[in-house]
């Protein structure tokens, strides 16, 4: 009777960032090498006020850290200097007002949500 066993966590780390967290996990190979998974957990409520989640992951290996910081950093890095850190997408914002100033093409409150700067480095 093969028992499947559940990969243990080596390391972990949570970000909560409104209906979505995210999940760092380090869990070790049948090798006894290291890997990376990244979820996604998102919470829906329905009506009825009962809820459930959808979650994605991502494997990420070692072989494959450099060139995934490097365009991570690119990206991220990419949207800042174009966008600023500013949240002016009103749905992402918890303490987002609609005044009667603001035109319907040009929304912008000020967010108190912070950029969250991800490394692998650590890893």
């Amino acid at each position: 009777m093969a028992e499947r066993v559940e990969q243990e966590e080596i390391f972990s780390q949570v970000l909560r960032a409104g209906r979505r967290t995210y999940f760092f996990d380090v869990r070790s190979t049948k090798a006894d090498d290291y890997y990376l998974t990244i979820t996604e957990s998102k919470k829906f409520t329905h009506d009825d006020g009962s809820f459930h989640y959808q979650k994605h992951k991502i494997y990420l290996y070692k072989e494959d850290f450099s060139e995934f910081n490097e365009m991570l950093k690119a990206a991220t890095d990419y949207i800042v200097n174009e966008k600023g850190q500013e949240v002016i997408s009103e749905r992402h914002q918890k303490d987002y007002k609609k005044t009667e100033v603001e035109s319907e093409d040009t929304t912008e409150t000020t967010s108190t949500e912070s950029f969250t700067d991800v490394s692998f480095e650590d890893i």
